[in-house]
This record gives C-alpha cells, structure tokens and sequence, in this order.
C-alpha cells in the first residue's frame, strides 16, 4: 500500500467530532517515570465518553453516512467498546443500531451498550469469538440493507482513531516514544499514521495480548492470516485476524510490535489501580505492560502510553489477581501424591511448607480412599524466590509430586 495515496486526516476529524468526544487527559504518571528512569504519561482513554477511544472512529464512520444510509440503520460486531461507540453515536443521531456481540462478552459491557444506546439499539449475542459474531454481523447487513460499521478496518475509522495521537502530539509535542494497544489495528493505523507524518523520529510500538498475536502472525506471513485458537481473556484486543487496511499501514509505521503474557497485563491492572486508583480492562493496560520489555530503549526518553479503554467488570478481579500471581511466581499449583503413612498430611504443612506459605486450596482427586490419593493443592508463597526451596523441601520428605503451572493442558483441566 502506497501510503502518500491516503485521504487520512485525523486533525480535521478532531474538529469534526470534538463537540461529542472527549478531549481526554494526558496524565504524568511518576511512579511509573521513577520505576523506568524515563517520563512516563498516561493517554487516559479510560475517561472518554464510553470509556474508551472506539467512540472516535465509530462516530466519525457514522457521520460520513449519507443520510439515506443512516436511516437504514447501521449494524456492528463488537466485543464490548466498538459497540459502546456505535450505540452512543445511534442514540446522539437519533439511529437504528443492531450490535452483534460474541457470547462471552462481559455483562458489564453488555450492559453498558444497552444504556448508551437508549433504546435506539438491539443486541444480538452469538458466537464465541469477535470472529464469529462479525460474520453474523455481516450477513445479517447483506439480508436487512443497512450499513456495516467496522470495528478497525475502514480509513473513517483508522482516521477517528487516530485523533488519539493528534491530542497526545499537542500537549506533548517532544514526545519520543509512543506505546499503542493493538487488536484488529485501527488505533495502532490511525495514531502512527498521523505521528510519523509529523515526526519521522517518533518511535511507535504497537502492543498485542501474547494469547491474541494477530499482528505478528500477519508479520510472519506477510499479509493478515487468521489464527486457529485465541485465548479471549484480553477481550478488547483478542482479534484472531488482523485487518488488511490497517496491517497494510501499521506494518509500514510500526517501529516494532510486542506481544505480552496475559499474568503481566494483570499485574498492571492491579498496579494502577493500587498506586493510582486507575481502574483499567486488560487491554486497556496493554501499553502499560509493554514499558517492562522496552525498558533500556526507553531510559530517559519522554513516552506516552495509550491507556485504551476502562470497561473492566468487577466479578472479574479474581480471575485477574489470580493469573498475576501465577505470572510473578507467587502461586502454584500441584498434584501431591502423600506418602502412605500416618502422620504425612501434617508433616506436609509443618515442614515442608515454608513459615509465610499459605495453602490457597486441597482437593483430593481421588473420591475414594482419600487417605492414599492424590490431592490438587494451591500455594502461595510469601516471595518468588521461596519455590526453589519448597520443591527441595517435597523431595527431602519424598512428596511425589507435579508441578501443574508447567503443563498447560493439565493446568486448564483441574484448575
């Protein structure tokens, strides 16, 4: 793609949208600036309208319309802030929405969606995947004449998505590094399009989830390619295929893409808001995460960070203190075989767990003669540096036992 041949103008897309989408903040975060000696701030997309910078290129998409077009009314397929975008933009334009979400959306965003549509929008759950909803979503515009609104692979999209980087570039006009989040590709197109025609210098690195990498398959194959399995836990960014617009720009503009674990992106989740009281979804910690991986590249530079959405349910904390504890070594799991004898259980917990240690969970895996079988047990340690010693102490008091945080398989069966 001859990029010079590109009608993106994200500036005036600003001026056009700027009377129903925030102007969000750009944030000096210190205790990041302190962790990795650089000045670090906070793109806080988080605070936009719907909480998330999809509204941008959603209303963009939807005004360029022909009114004749509107009134037919548009359809989406969405994992929760595309389609928090178009309903806000359908209610705003007095509209008819029809969304199409994957079955496993959260139900805050499901709920969400409802309320900034406000009656001008229905809601249709199908499918496992964004994938697959998006191609309900498609044939359900063919059979009803109405007009699809991607969720990243259209230029009035990618153009709305990049009034992002035209309000960072204002108010930090030095910036050297910038870290985008990237599912389907519109904002990692859209806001390194319009910095890099602006300063060439500008380094910009996109950020995917490690169980979604649909910007480095497309980058090994040289074109988007579509990914067999995803693991849908960073649901705003877990795309199985990138677009082929937005590949075909962000390939060309990124100085380098970074696919990061699923634990890290908790463990940042969990930090802004403990240290900052930001409350962030996962994918919206993405650029967050990414700074530990570019941290020598980083020193001293001044950076930004686009903190992309903040539609986080509640109920799913657990599950994210969980897998950050599983990712910073803090917990593991395994099968313990006891020894037959009397006694072993409460030689298990005197002496071989360490004095901080503390059993997170038991359950015998074997429903009958419990006395012998084998038992699940959880442990979280008072550090990381504590496991060494804890299989040590399994194997001096001869514990037969199977570590499951390192076999995936076994890992999703039983815990």
């Amino acid at each position: 793609m001859d990029l010079s041949t590109l009608n993106i103008d994200s500036e005036a897309t600003l001026e056009r949208i700027k009377s129903v989408v925030n102007r969000t903040p750009l944030q000096y975060n210190r205790h990041l600036s302190e962790k990795y000696d650089a000045e670090v701030y906070l793109k806080r997309e988080d605070l936009q309208v719907v909480r998330s910078y999809k509204l941008r290129g959603a209303y963009n998409k939807i005004i360029s319309l022909t009114d004749e077009e509107r009134q037919r009314g548009v359809v989406c397929a969405s994992a929760g802030n595309h389609a928090q975008g178009v309903a806000f933009s359908c209610n705003k334009l007095d509209i008819k929405g029809v969304i199409f979400m994957p079955g496993p959306t959260p139900r805050q965003k499901i709920s969400q969606t409802e309320m900034w549509g406000n009656g001008n929008v229905e809601i249709v759950l199908t499918g496992d995947t964004f994938d697959d909803c998006q191609k309900a979503a498609l044939a359900y515009t063919e059979e009803h004449g109405m007009t699809f609104i991607p969720p990243f692979d259209d230029l009035k999209v990618v153009e709305g998505q990049g009034t992002v980087a035209v309000e960072a570039l204002q108010d930090l006009p030095d910036m050297d590094a910038i870290f985008i989040p990237i599912g389907g590709g519109g904002l990692a197109a859209g806001a390194s399009y319009y910095l890099k025609s602006k300063n060439k210098a500008i380094k910009c690195y996109g950020v995917e989830p490690e169980g979604a990498p649909s910007m480095q398959a497309a980058l090994e194959n040289d074109a988007p390619f579509e990914l067999e399995h995803i693991n849908k836990f960073v649901d705003g960014a877990a795309v199985k295929k990138i677009g082929a617009t937005t590949f075909a720009i962000a390939k060309q503009l990124l100085d380098d893409t970074r696919s990061i674990p699923e634990g890290k992106i908790c463990t940042c989740i969990l930090e802004l808001y403990n240290k900052d009281a930001i409350v962030v979804e996962p994918a919206g910690a993405l650029s967050v995460a990414a700074l530990e991986f570019h941290k020598d590249e980083i020193k001293g530079k001044k950076v930004v960070c686009i903190i992309s959405g903040g539609n986080n349910d509640i109920d799913r904390m657990s599950e994210i203190k969980e897998l950050s504890l599983l990712y910073e070594g803090y917990k593991h799991y395994f099968i313990v075989r006891f020894p037959q004898r009397p006694g072993a259980l409460k030689l298990f917990v005197s002496e071989v767990l360490g004095p901080k240690d503390d059993i997170t969970r038991f359950e015998f895996i074997k429903k009958t003669e419990r006395e012998r079988g084998p038992a699940l047990v959880g442990i979280e340690l008072n550090k990381p540096e504590d496991y060494e010693t804890l299989i040590e102490r399994m194997k001096e008091y001869k514990f037969d036992v199977i570590e499951i945080n390192k076999d995936q398989t076994l890992f999703e069966y039983l815990v």
